[in-house]
C-alpha cells in the first residue's frame, strides 16, 4: 500500500500524462490506493463498454496504461509483467480491430485469411510503455473474403487500412498503438498487406541479413494465427540457418556503427544520452543476444527465445555466454528498460533519450524515485560502461573491425607473406592473384572477393605454419573451386580466426575431411564452439538431437536432417583425431554411438511412416541386429554398417492398416525402407553404406526373417563363419523385450554344443582364403596384413568357442576377459588397441592404406601414442609379431600348410 501511494504521488507530481489519466479514472485510482491492483486491472477492461470499438480501445488503453504505470513505479510488477501486459493488450486490440474491419465490410463472412505478425518488442512480448508496434500484415488470396467486384489484394489492403486506422489514428481520446509498417519487404513499393506466398518467396530468396535478425522476435500475434504460423514455419530456414551466416552477424555490427554515427549526439552518457541507441545501451544488449542466437540457434532450438532476458538465460544454460556476462547484461537491461518507461510516462512520448534540460532530467529522476538527474546518470553509468565494453569485444570478434588486409602490390604482398613465414611466397602469390581475378567460379562476384580479402590474412598466416605451405595452398585452391559458394566460409574464417588453423590442418593432413568439406562447406560451422571437441555424448542424447523436428516437418525432412547432423558429428570426430583432441579409440566409440543413434531415429521414423499406410502386425515388430565393427561399437570414419533385419511374432499374421500385408512381406518391405533410409543419398548427401550379406542364407535369403527362422537357421544350417560373426552381434533397434529375446537366441547359439576343433579348422581355412583373395593394400594395411586386426579377430573368436568364455560383442572386452583367464597373451589387447588407433587415423589421412606423407607422420605417431614415426613402425611390427605368433599356434594346430595364410 505504501509503495502504491508513493507511486501515485510521484506520478501526479512528475508526469503530466499520468496526472490527467488519474483525473479521468478516479475509480481506478481509488482501487490502486487501496492496493487492489488486480481489481483495478480488470476494471480498466470495462471503461469503454458500450462505446464504438475505436473509442473503447482508446479508453481501455489509457486505463490499462494507468494501472501498468502505477504498478511499475511501485515495483509491484516486475519488468517482465509490465511488458507482457502491454504486449497482450496489443494482441487483443489487434484482434478486435480485425474483427471490426471484417464485420464492417463482410458481415456474413468469418474473419480468416488475414494475419498479423508481430516483430520487434511486440514480437518478443517486451513492449515499451509508449511503444509503437511493427507488424507485417499477410493475407491468403484463397481464403480471404472479398466481393465479386474486387481482387483479393484490394480487399486485403482495405481491411489493412481499416485495422491500422482503428489502432493508429489520433482522436480526442488519443490512440491505441502507433503502427509502423515499414518492416515489410520493400515498403516503398509493396502493398501494406502482402500475399503470403509472395512474402515467403521474398524471404527465401531476396531478404537482407538485418531482416533475418528481425525475425528472431517474430510471432503470429493476431488475426488468422494459423496462417501466420504457417508463414513463420516456411521461412524458419531463412531465420535459423544451420549453415552459419556471418554476413548477417557482421551486418549487425555494421548497423551498430551506423547507429552510433547517426545518433552521435546520444552516445555520451549525460543529458541527451540515447538509452536505446547509445553505446552500451538497450540495442547493444539486444544485439549481443541476437548475434549469439544467429550463430548457434540454427543448431540448437533451445536458443530461439524471442525475449532478450530469456535469450541470454538460454545462451548461458547452453554454455555459450558466461553466467557473469548474462548477469551484467541482464541487470543493465532491466535498469535501462525501467528508466526508459519513466521517460515515456512523463508525457506519453515514444522517447528513449534523457532530457537535455536539467529540470526535465530531474523530473524523470524524481518519477523514478531518485533525488535528481545527477543521481539518475550515476545509476546508469556503470551499466553503460560494462555493456559497451562487452559489445565492442563481441563485434570485433565477429569480424566487425577488420583493418588487416593483404597488399595488392605483388612486391609488397611477397614481403608480407615472407614475414608470415613463407620460405617461398611464389606459389601463394600466384594463387592469390588468380583468386583476386575471379578465376574460380565462387569468386566472380564482388561480395565474394570482398569476403575473400577479409579472410586471407588469417588463412595465409595459418598456411605459413603448415608442414608444406605450397601443397596446402593448392589444396585450398582445389577446395574453393569445388564449392558452389564460398562467401559464407570466408566470413566464417574471418570472424573466427581459430578456424583458419583447423582448416589448414585438415587440408595439410586429412584428405577424407577435406573431401567432406568440399561437398558441404557448412561442416566447418560446427567447430565454432569448444563443445565440438568434447567426447561424443551418450547415445540417448544423440537420439534426442537427431530426432528433433520443428512443427510441420515430415519424414523426408527428417532424412535430410539426420544426414546433416550425422555428417557434422562425424566431421567433428575426425577433426578431434587430427588435432589430437581425442584418443582414436574413444573417437571410434563416438562414431559407433553416432551410427547407433542414426539407426534408432531413422528406423523408428520409417516404421511410423510405414504404419500409416499398412498398419501394424499384431504382436510383431522389426528388430535390427548389428554385427562386425558396429556390433563391437568401434567404427572408423569410413565404416559401413553390417545389419541383420528380423521380426517377432507370427509369420502368418496380417497387418491391420488400410493396405494390409502378410507379416513376411510386411517386414521385408519395411526392412528395405529402413535400409534405404540409412543408405540412400538425399539432397543432404549420403549417410552409411549398409551391408546385409550376413543375414541367413546371405544374398539369396530373405532380407528380414522371423525370430523362429533365425534361431532354426543358426542351429541347423549356419556355416562356421556365420557363428564366428555372431560373436560380435548386438541388437540395436527394437523394444527392450524384443532385444532381450534376440540376445537369448544369440547367446544360446554361441554356447551350443559343437565340435570346436572342426570350427577351428574351418576358421583357419577361412583366414587362408582371405589371405589369398583379399591381399593387403600396402605395407601398413594393419587390417589385412599377417598379424593384423583380421588375425586378432580370428584368434579371439576361435578362442571364445574353444574355451566357452569371453563372448562379448566389444572385442576389447572379449580380449580382456580371455587374457584374465589365461587364454590369450597379455600382449594381444595392446596390439589390438595400437592397430585400431592406427586404422582410425589412417582412414582420415591415408584412406588408400598407403604410407602417410612425411609431414603427416608425426600426427599419426602422436595419435597412436608413439614418440615418433620410427617408434610407431617398431611398435606395429612388434604387435604384429605377437599376434602372428598367437594365431600361428592355432593355424599350426588346426590347419594344413596351405591354409596358414
Amino acid at each position: 500500500m505504501t509503495g502504491l501511494t508513493d507511486a501515485l504521488d510521484r506520478a501526479g507530481a512528475n508526469s503530466g500524462y499520468l496526472a490527467r489519466q488519474m483525473e479521468v479514472f478516479p475509480d481506478i485510482v481509488a482501487l490502486l490506493a487501496d492496493g487492489a491492483i488486480d481489481v483495478a486491472w480488470d476494471r480498466a477492461a470495462l471503461v469503454g463498454e458500450g462505446e464504438p470499438v475505436g473509442r473503447a480501445l482508446r479508453l481501455e488503453k489509457r486505463a490499462r496504461g494507468l494501472v501498468i504505470a502505477i504498478a511499475d513505479l511501485a515495483g509491484a510488477w516486475p519488468l517482465e509483467t509490465v511488458t507482457a501486459r502491454l504486449s497482450a493488450f496489443a494482441d487483443a486490440a489487434l484482434d478486435r480491430a480485425i474483427a471490426t474491419a471484417f464485420q464492417e465490410r463482410y458481415p456474413d463472412a468469418e474473419p480468416r485469411g488475414f494475419a498479423v505478425l508481430a516483430l520487434g518488442k511486440h514480437g518478443s512480448a517486451e513492449l515499451n510503455y509508449s511503444s509503437d508496434i511493427d507488424p507485417i500484415l499477410l493475407f491468403d488470396p484463397t481464403t480471404l473474403p472479398h466481393s465479386t467486384r474486387e481482387e483479393p489484394v484490394e480487399a486485403a489492403v482495405r481491411l489493412g487500412r481499416r485495422v491500422v486506422s482503428l489502432m493508429n489514428d489520433v482522436t480526442a481520446d488519443g490512440y491505441v498503438f502507433r503502427v509502423d509498417l515499414r518492416l515489410r519487404p520493400s515498403p516503398e513499393a509493396t502493398p501494406i498487406v502482402l500475399p503470403v506466398e509472395a512474402a515467403i518467396s521474398y524471404y527465401e530468396s531476396t531478404a537482407m541479413g538485418w531482416e533475418q535478425a528481425a525475425f528472431i522476435r517474430a510471432r503470429a500475434a493476431a488475426g488468422d494465427r494459423a496462417l501466420g504460423q504457417m508463414f513463420l514455419t516456411a521461412i524458419r530456414p531463412f531465420v535459423w540457418r544451420r549453415s552459419l551466416d556471418f554476413g548477417a552477424v557482421s551486418g549487425i555490427g555494421e548497423i551498430t556503427r551506423r547507429i552510433r554515427d547517426h545518433y552521435a549526439q546520444g552516445q555520451r552518457l549525460g543529458a541527451g544520452y540515447d538509452l536505446k541507441r547509445g553505446r552500451g545501451g538497450i540495442r547493444e544488449v539486444e544485439f549481443f543476444a541476437q548475434i549469439h542466437q544467429l550463430i548457434h540457434g540454427g543448431r540448437d532450438p533451445s536458443l530461439r527465445a524471442p525475449a532478450t532476458l530469456d535469450a541470454l538465460a538460454a545462451l548461458t544454460a547452453a554454455g555459450i555466454v558466461a553466467g557473469e556476462t548474462t548477469a551484467v547484461l541482464g541487470a543493465a537491461y532491466r535498469e535501462y528498460r525501467t528508466i526508459e518507461h519513466r521517460l515515456q510516462m512523463v508525457n506519453d512520448l515514444q522517447t528513449h533519450s534523457l532530457p537535455t534540460s536539467p529540470e526535465s532530467l530531474d523530473t524523470v529522476a524524481r518519477l523514478a524515485g531518485l533525488a535528481d538527474g545527477d543521481a539518475l546518470v550515476a545509476e546508469l553509468a556503470p551499466h553503460i560502461e560494462r555493456v559497451g565494453t562487452l559489445y565492442d569485444g563481441l563485434v570485433a570478434a565477429s569480424g566487425g573491425d577488420k583493418n588487416d588486409h593483404l597488399s595488392r602490390s605483388p612486391d609488397a604482398l611477397a614481403e608480407q607473406l615472407a614475414e608470415m613465414g613463407f620460405a617461398d611466397p611464389a606459389p601463394a602469390l600466384a594463387r592469390i592473384a588468380e583468386w583476386r581475378e575471379g578465376n574460380a567460379r565462387v569468386l566472380r562476384s564482388p561480395p565474394a572477393r570482398e569476403a575473400l580479402e577479409d579472410m586471407l590474412p588469417e588463412v595465409m598466416r595459418a598456411i605459413a605454419k603448415a608442414p608444406d605451405p605450397a601443397a596446402t595452398v593448392l589444396r585450398l585452391d582445389a577446395l574453393l573451386r569445388g564449392l558452389p559458394s564460398a562467401i559464407n566460409i570466408f566470413r566464417l574464417l574471418s570472424a573466427r580466426p581459430g578456424l583458419a588453423q583447423i582448416l589448414v590442418e585438415i587440408l595439410s593432413h586429412a584428405p577424407t575431411l577435406a573431401e567432406a568439406l568440399g561437398r558441404q562447406a557448412s561442416l566447418l560451422d560446427g567447430l565454432i564452439d569448444a563443445s565440438a571437441f568434447d567426447p561424443m555424448p551418450p547415445i540417448a542424447q544423440l537420439i534426442a538431437d537427431f530426432g528433433h523436428q520443428e512443427a510441420g516437418e515430415g519424414y523426408e525432412a527428417l532424412l535430410d536432417s539426420v544426414r546433416k547432423k550425422v555428417g557434422e558429428r562425424r566431421f567433428a570426430l575426425g577433426v578431434q583425431i587430427v588435432r589430437g583432441a581425442s584418443d582414436p579409440i574413444e573417437a571410434a566409440a563416438g562414431y559407433g554411438r553416432v551410427a547407433g543413434a542414426a539407426i534408432e531415429v531413422l528406423a523408428a521414423a520409417t516404421v511410423a511412416e510405414f504404419e500409416r499406410t499398412h498398419g501394424r502386425i499384431p504382436g510383431g515388430e522389426l528388430v535390427i541386429l548389428a554385427l562386425g565393427r558396429l556390433g563391437g561399437g568401434l567404427l572408423t570414419h569410413a565404416s559401413d554398417l553390417d545389419l541383420i533385419f528380423l521380426f517377432t511374432g507370427d509369420f502368418a499374421a496380417e497387418s491391420d492398416g488400410a493396405k494390409p500385408l502378410g507379416a513376411t512381406q510386411y517386414f521385408n518391405r519395411l526392412a528395405q525402407r529402413v535400409g534405404n533410409a540409412l543408405s540412400v543419398a538425399t539432397a543432404a548427401g549420403p549417410l552409411y553404406e549398409v551391408d546385409t550379406r550376413l543375414r541367413p542364407s546371405g544374398a539369396q535369403g530373405l532380407l528380414c526373417v522371423s525370430y523362429d527362422s533365425f534361431a532354426r537357421y543358426q542351429a541347423e544350417s549356419a556355416w562356421a563363419w556365420e557363428h564366428l560373426a555372431l560373436t560380435r552381434a548386438r541388437p540395436v533397434f527394437g523394444s527392450a523385450a524384443a532385444r532381450g529375446a534376440l540376445q537369448d537366441i544369440v547367446t544360446h547359439t554361441l554356447r551350443a554344443e559343437r565340435d570346436t576343433a572342426e570350427l577351428a579348422r574351418a576358421a583357419v581355412k577361412m583366414r587362408g582364403d582371405i589371405a589369398t583373395h583379399k591381399r593387403p593394400k600396402g605395407d601398413l594395411d594393419v587390417k589385412l596384413l599377417p598379424g593384423g586386426l583380421v588375425d586378432i579377430e580370428f584368434l579371439v573368436h576361435v578362442t571364445q568357442f574353444r574355451t566357452g568364455q569371453g563372448f562379448a560383442p566389444d572385442l576389447r572386452d572379449a580380449i580382456a576377459t580371455l587374457t584374465d583367464a589365461g587364454h590369450l597373451p597379455a600382449t594381444i589387447l595392446p596390439a589390438h588397441d595400437l592397430m585400431i588407433r592406427y586404422l582410425v587415423v589412417a582412414r582420415l589421412v591415408t584412406p588408400g592404406s598407403e604410407e602417410p606423407a612425411a609431414e603427416t607422420r608425426p600426427l599419426v605417431a602422436r595419435a597412436c601414442g608413439a614418440k615418433d614415426w620410427a617408434d610407431l613402425l617398431a611398435q606395429i611390427a612388434a604387435a604384429r609379431q605377437s599376434v602372428g605368433a598367437a594365431w600361428g599356434g592355432i593355424a599350426k594346430e588346426f590347419g594344413d600348410a596351405d591354409d596358414r595364410g
